[in-house]
């Protein structure tokens, strides 16, 4: 199911994470889109982020979106997202983390959404 606004691309994300549906989840991103991983590092194209997202699916990552603005000029939206996780630590606790994200979307020729960048902790 493709995003029919920029809000929906998030909704689909934390549908998509929360499933752990990791192709669907790959398919929100354009693909030579950009996923920064903290704390420097980033990923570029598809097999890049799926690589990056297969590691939060391995430490059974969850996450919960909140939108908080969206700015539109034609084609691309910027989304603010503060976001809440979850996942297991190294003995098996369970971690939480939070940022405040800004994420790039595109409208696509075929007028769905797709993220051409994403910044988890852009705002943090």
């Amino acid at each position: 199911m493709p995003a029919k606004t920029p809000e929906e691309v998030d909704a689909l994300f934390e549908k998509h994470v929360n499933e752990g549906n990791l192709e669907a989840l790959v398919d929100l991103y354009e693909p030579d889109a950009t996923l920064c991983i903290p704390p420097s590092q980033v990923a570029v194209g598809t097999e890049a982020i799926r690589a990056a997202m297969k590691r939060m699916f391995d430490v059974g990552f969850r996450v919960k979106c909140n939108i908080t603005q969206t700015l539109t000029a034609g084609d691309i939206a910027a989304c603010y997202n503060d976001w809440t996780g979850t996942a297991k630590g190294p003995e098996g606790n369970e971690m939480s983390f939070s940022g405040k994200a800004i994420e790039i979307c595109h409208r696509q020729p075929n007028g769905t959404w797709k993220f051409a960048i994403d910044d988890p902790y852009a705002r943090g």
